[in-house]
């Protein structure tokens, strides 16, 4: 099989990847019970884990609750496995089915079996998981890094491959730049990805998480905390001093004229040290009373 048709496949995604005949190889090439490209029911003892599975939370209750439907209507969608020697599988997709069927005691679960390499079986089960609703953003953002990190591909690449647009993926890689705290709180889903993104322009730690406290406590909206991150990069300058302030030793003068005059008196100096005083008077008499108390 050509890398281009393999690539072709799995750009559209899991379903077209297990319905392509490029990799539905039903050749006895693997011994065992059954044959690549069949649906049985495999026993689940015999079903590992799979080791590229981007997922690491799954939600207890949620996994009851799908235990009990299992236990009343049984694994409606089968999981996807691949052949890995005599009786030996591993699996692709559906680990949160495998293990609610543990959890409900089943012994066997039907399951598609495939033929995968480690770059397929990769490749699947992140685009699989890509594309799940519950997957929360961190999750995600690490099956992102994981396909271009360890399938050499680019962020454009990786648009094309599992159908988003590059702007997204780009918002999500850059959910990884952000303290531990703020990653955890997103995943336990006590913030909101907006909440996230708004924090990531923010360099110092501390005051991310700092602001990460405000949004957990006090239930802060992502517009508010996208005022306080501008505030913060963007702060209010204060207003220049007037270059012609009066320096503080000398801004009683006026008062202090104006009471040893009896009248009022302007005083005004700039920052070189020059100005002038303005001494008010109201006819002839008061400046010559004026000029008496300045000639004494």
């Amino acid at each position: 099989m050509s890398k281009k048709r393999t690539t072709q496949a799995l750009g559209r995604g899991l379903d077209a990847i297990l319905k392509s005949p490029e990799t539905d190889i039903t050749a006895g090439d693997i011994s065992g019970n059954f044959v690549a490209g069949a649906i049985a029911e495999i026993e689940i003892e015999k079903i590992e884990i799979n080791p590229f599975q981007p997922r690491s939370d799954f939600d207890g209750m949620l996994l009851r609750e799908l235990s009990e439907s299992i236990k009343s209507q049984g694994v409606i969608q089968p999981v996807t496995v691949r052949k890995m020697g005599y009786d030996k599988y591993q699996l692709i997709s559906g680990e949160r089915r495998l293990r609610a069927s543990k959890l409900a005691g089943l012994e066997r679960i039907p399951a598609y079996i495939r033929v995968a390499d480690d770059e397929q079986m990769l490749e699947m089960a992140l685009i699989e998981n890509i594309h799940r609703k519950d997957l929360n953003a961190i999750e995600v953002a690490i099956s992102y890094k994981r396909l271009m990190e360890e399938l050499n591909l680019t962020q454009e690449k990786l648009s094309e491959k599992v159908a988003k647009n590059r702007s997204t993926i780009t918002n999500f890689l850059r959910l990884l730049k952000l303290p531990p705290a703020i990653q955890v709180a997103l995943r336990d889903d006590l913030i909101t990805m907006g909440h996230a993104r708004a924090l990531i322009p923010l360099e110092d730690e501390k005051i991310q998480t700092r602001i990460l406290k405000g949004i957990i406590d006090s239930g802060w909206s992502v517009r508010e905390v996208e005022r306080i991150v501008r505030e913060i990069l963007n702060p209010t300058h204060k207003p220049r001093k007037n270059p012609d302030e009066i320096p503080e030793k000398y801004r009683h003068i006026s008062d202090e004229l104006s009471k040893l005059l009896g009248t009022k008196v302007n005083f005004k100096r700039n920052n070189k040290g020059k100005g002038n005083l303005v001494i008010n008077f109201n006819n002839d008499d008061d400046l010559e009373r004026i000029v008496n108390i300045l000639t004494k």
